[in-house]
């Protein structure tokens, strides 16, 4: 909580070589001292500079490992310091070539609710690195983005369309979202989701249908285009913008 709360106390602690101490901790064989170091670590990352620090001092490979076999809340704390550090872009890459996507993709799949929030956030981050993408699908984040979805009491279906609409960018991603069902639920979401779920449904559906027509079409079978006229009337802004572009390529289609 020191290290949480104030600047003053985060500048003490590394000042005085709390860092080394803490990545020296990492490995000690009890989970509960793996969590309170990785909670630790987690808070002193808020500070730029102590990314750089704990980076340097070879905590990414120790904070992975207690990803995949720590205790619940260490391996949600884990998760969230992956994110805090991968702001630093070179540390994107870092995290996917150390192995850090797959049990990300595995907490999102049986973690805690926190758990899969924290995950969906490391991971939203982290695929902003293209080869990511591709890491982030092999491990099977597709399907548990899907479980994701049809659990409508996470309330997390926009941050699982926020992440499918950045691999729908990656044509290796392209060949597995792209599948009649998934335009189904698409649909679906739009025809009955939040205004926020519909927003996102169409940005996804949108970059989908302009790479691949025919998952357009599928869509417009699925009653797509009634849906469009409304929401181009009465959706928010962004959904409106959305709805209109596919109205204009949906009429390619027929």
């Amino acid at each position: 909580m020191l290290s949480k709360e104030s600047p003053e106390n985060r500048a003490l602690i590394v000042g005085n070589g709390g860092i080394p101490a803490l990545i020296g901790l990492l490995a000690y064989p009890d989970k509960k001292v793996q969590e309170n170091t990785v909670t630790s670590l987690l808070n002193l990352s808020i500070d730029h500079g102590n990314k750089l620090l704990i980076t340097k001092g070879g905590a990414i490979p120790l904070i992975i490992e207690i990803l995949r076999n720590g205790s619940a809340e260490g391996q949600e704390n884990s998760a969230a310091t992956l994110f805090s550090l991968s702001m630093l872009d070179e540390n994107k890459a870092t995290i996917g070539t150390l192995g850090g996507i797959a049990p990300l993709v595995e907490l999102l799949t049986n973690g805690t609710v926190r758990g899969k929030k924290d995950a969906a956030t490391a991971i939203f981050n982290l695929i902003l690195n293209q080869q990511n993408k591709v890491r982030a699908t092999q491990a099977g984040i597709v399907p548990a983005l899907m479980k994701v979805i049809d659990d409508r009491s996470l309330g997390m279906v926009d941050e699982a369309l926020s992440i499918f609409l950045l691999l729908s960018s990656h044509p290796t991603c392209l060949g597995e979202i792209g599948t009649t069902p998934f335009v189904e639920k698409l649909v679906q979401l739009i025809k009955e989701g939040t205004p926020k779920n519909k927003e996102c449904a169409l940005s996804v559906l949108l970059e989908l249908g302009s790479k691949k027509q025919t998952l357009l079409v599928h869509a417009l079978r699925f009653g797509l285009h009634e849906h469009l006229s409304q929401i181009a009337k009465t959706g928010t802004s962004r959904a409106q913008r959305k709805a209109n572009s596919l109205i204009q390529i949906a009429k390619k289609c027929y």
